[in-house]
């Protein structure tokens, strides 16, 4: 067998090798890592703890500290851990920081690290949130739940199993076995919000006050990105049998 058709024949192989992790494309944005995602068409911080990273680099309470100044009070809807109860306000303090679990945070310490990004224009963005959850599909306690952008990601995307933590990838860093919050409440119990339990794939709800793990999103693709895999593989492959046919060795003509 020829150079080129082994090569072809390797690529044609790759091609049928892709699996639904094509949707997600690394990127960078402003000097951020990031990763876009075509299926929902969100783009997501690279780093899936990245409140964690910049507590580790910068100083616990400096980042904390920050974070306090650009945020400190939480508008949701009226719950017992509000300040005063049920005055539909929070203030954030450090009690909803956890020092011993870098980046875990009580909800209202999650929104206001949203709004520290935000406020920064984190890779480029000030459009930042927390994973959606429609509120109308309330499957807590259920594995393979994909209506929210959390589960879409952790079985569409990358291929996550139930029962089985969170795939490592190239594609992000920092993704953590246990519970990433959702930007929604529970619009029936004020004193939860939903969240996604990355350690085995379960879709839940905790209490507000509880430190779980902060993964944020912006709407759309933020940064030109490189080919998907699938996309380049099939654009090099066209180009190989072009290649092939251009210097095809011509047939000998023999005179009798």
């Amino acid at each position: 067998m020829s150079k080129n058709r082994t090569l072809m024949a390797g690529l044609l192989l790759s091609l049928t090798s892709i699996t639904t992790e094509a949707s997600l494309t690394v990127g960078y944005a402003d000097g951020k890592s990031v990763v876009y995602s075509s299926l929902g068409n969100i783009t997501w911080t690279g780093d899936a703890n990245l409140l964690g990273t910049l507590q580790n680099k910068l100083g616990y309470e400096v980042v904390v500290n920050s974070i306090i100044a650009v945020s400190p009070v939480i508008i949701d809807m009226p719950n017992i851990f509000d300040t005063p109860a049920n005055s539909g306000k929070h203030t954030v303090s450090s009690l909803d920081f956890d020092s011993n679990r870098l980046g875990a945070v009580s909800w209202f310490g999650a929104k206001a690290f949203i709004n520290y990004l935000n406020s920064t224009a984190y890779a480029g963005s000030s459009q930042w949130g927390l994973p959606i959850t429609p509120p109308s599909n309330d499957q807590t306690g259920n594995f393979e739940q994909t209506s929210s952008q959390l589960g879409e990601l952790f079985y569409k995307e990358l291929g996550g199993t139930a029962g089985n933590p969170i795939p490592k990838t190239s594609y992000f860093s920092n993704e953590q076995d246990w519970v990433y919050w959702s930007d929604t409440q529970d619009p029936y119990a004020n004193d939860l919000a939903y969240n996604f339990i990355t350690s085995n794939g379960v879709f839940s709800k905790y209490y507000k006050d509880f430190p779980l793990y902060a993964w944020a999103v912006s709407p759309g693709n933020l940064t030109s990105v490189p080919l998907p895999g699938a996309a380049w593989l099939f654009s090099a492959w066209i180009g190989l049998m072009a290649l092939s046919m251009r210097y095809k060795p011509k047939a000998s003509i023999i005179i009798h």
